[in-house]
């Protein structure tokens, strides 16, 4: 999402008129669900995927066409698509789901448009909640706003801050007071606080940043702990592993990961963010390793519950072995830990 929103805002700054392809809804087995995005300019250049396939060349089609309309603006409209041979649509898929893509024309010379996308960006670089709301009722003259929680922002749509049925756990519909709208989050809180620069750390910064998580590395030694090692990472810090606070703050909303080079390390990090009470810890090691580090943490004044909730060995159990497959496997399980911590409530 964040490329998404970048990508657009650069294409409208540069006077390119864009479409931004979403799927609102979705029904039955989809390569994917509602809140799945692209966006794509007059030169069929396009970022974002809505599942590949049949389905995105269509609609990749329906939006040039869009931009190449003779009117004054494009047109903006839903189309359903039923994903199953010899139905009508037939796009030659075998998911057997439908889903419906909300083709979305954003013109060059709207400033409001352009500034709500602008705000969109800015908010990536914020560790908050917050959710991008559309108005639908007429397709071809939406409006959107932007909801970020707790600080207020005016917008389009700034009247409907009060309705929380908008601003749920996932991508929904809604009908209020006669009107529909479309709403999803579009950021969220939890920054993940990777301590432990080494062949681990290497291998799982990249791949949790590409999978939409931000990152922030923590090692005690520089040559652990370059923004050349890590340049996916949003920030990289060498500091104390006997002492993290003094360098870092780490919230309840928090993830953090503990694969630093060795025992003493791992133990005085984890004792630290287990005070800390993030969202999520995992420790790296064996089941050996956790046991002992469990009667240490006992002894320190920790409960046996406060120890259970530490995810230890981290990971999902793979049978990985080598750096790049630990990454897999500790990235798996965050995955897990976030969907199940925005499942609708």
């Amino acid at each position: 999402m964040k490329k998404l929103m970048a990508s657009v805002l650069q294409w409208l700054t540069k006077g390119e008129n864009v479409v931004l392809a979403t799927i609102i809804a979705n029904s039955g087995s989809t390569p994917r669900g509602a809140g799945a995005r692209m966006a794509i300019i007059s030169d069929g250049s396009f970022t974002g995927t809505i599942g590949g396939g049949a389905l995105e060349y269509r609609i990749q089609q329906m939006s040039l066409d869009a931009l190449a309309s003779s009117q004054a603006d494009g047109e903006s409209k839903s189309k359903s698509f039923r994903l199953s041979p010899n139905e009508e649509e037939d796009l030659g898929m075998i998911c057997g789901g439908d889903v419906t893509v909300y083709i979305q024309y954003i013109s060059s010379r709207d400033e409001k448009a352009r500034s709500l996308f602008e705000f969109a960006v800015e908010l990536f670089s914020q560790n908050i909640d917050s959710w991008i709301v559309t108005d639908i009722t007429n397709e071809a003259e939406w409006r959107m706003g932007i909801f970020p929680q707790g600080p207020k922002n005016e917008n389009a749509l700034s009247n409907l801050a009060q309705e929380k049925e908008l601003f749920r756990n996932k991508a929904v519909q809604v009908q209020i007071a006669g009107r529909k709208y479309y709403s999803e989050p579009l950021t969220r809180a939890g920054k993940v606080y990777v301590f432990g620069g080494g062949h681990i750390g290497q291998e799982l910064v990249p791949l949790l940043s590409h999978l939409g998580f931000g990152c922030v590395l923590f090692d005690s030694l520089e040559k652990f702990s370059s923004k050349e090692l890590f340049p996916s990472a949003e920030c990289v810090i060498t500091g104390d592993f006997n002492n993290i606070s003094a360098s870092i703050s780490v919230t309840e909303k928090d993830y953090v990961v503990v694969v630093t080079r060795g025992h003493r390390s791992d133990s005085a990090v984890q004792a630290q963010a287990m005070k800390l009470r993030p969202y999520y810890i995992g420790v790296i090691g064996s089941r050996k390793k956790t046991e002992t580090v469990a009667k240490r943490l006992l002894e320190q004044g920790f409960s046996q519950d406060e120890i259970n909730c530490v995810h230890a060995p981290i990971g999902i159990a793979i049978k990985a072995e080598t750096p790049a497959e630990i990454a897999v496997s500790i990235a798996a399980e965050l995955i897990l830990v976030r969907a199940n911590r925005y499942s609708i409530t």
